[in-house]
Order: C-alpha cells, then structure tokens, then sequence
C-alpha cells in the first residue's frame, strides 16, 4: 500500500468517524484487537480519537492514531492493536 493509499484510508476514517459520532453521539466504546475495553470516545480532536479521562486509570486523556482504527459500529470503534499500543 502506498503512503497516499494510506493517507487516504486515514481520511475516510476519519470522515466516517466524524459521521457516526454525529449521528450516534460521543462517548463510544473503544475495543482493542483483543476485545479488551480501552476507554471511550471524548471526540475527534487533530486527526486523533481522545479517549474520556473519566474512563482512563491514570485519569488522564489518551489519544489513538486514526491509523490503529480497524473497523467501527453501533456500540463501538474497534481498534487493530493491543491495549499495550495505545499512548
């Protein structure tokens, strides 16, 4: 896959990110590749999903690069890294 295949997947995700946190509301679920929870949607900010402080055990926000989103629905954004990967 070329940079510009990448950098274009990056931005119908971001796209389709924006369209469904319109649509269903912030505050989604965020699964790891695992399954495992890792936090909930705050919102889109510089291209990055920030994940809720509320719902973080260092009580901090966290952001995840567009990059590490696999797929997304009704409950949740599921992510293709482990929990262990999320900064």
């Amino acid at each position: 896959m070329t940079q510009n295949q990448t950098g274009e997947i990056t931005d119908r995700i971001a796209q389709d990110l924006q369209a469904r946190l319109a649509k269903e509301g912030e505050h989604m679920q965020v699964k790891d590749v695992n399954g495992e929870h890792v936090g909930t949607v705050d919102h889109l900010q510089d291209g990055k999903l920030k994940l809720t402080k509320t719902d973080s055990t260092d009580g901090k926000h966290h952001f995840i690069e567009l990059s590490q989103v696999e797929s997304m629905d009704e409950v949740a954004v599921y992510l293709n890294v482990p929990h262990s990967a999320i900064a």
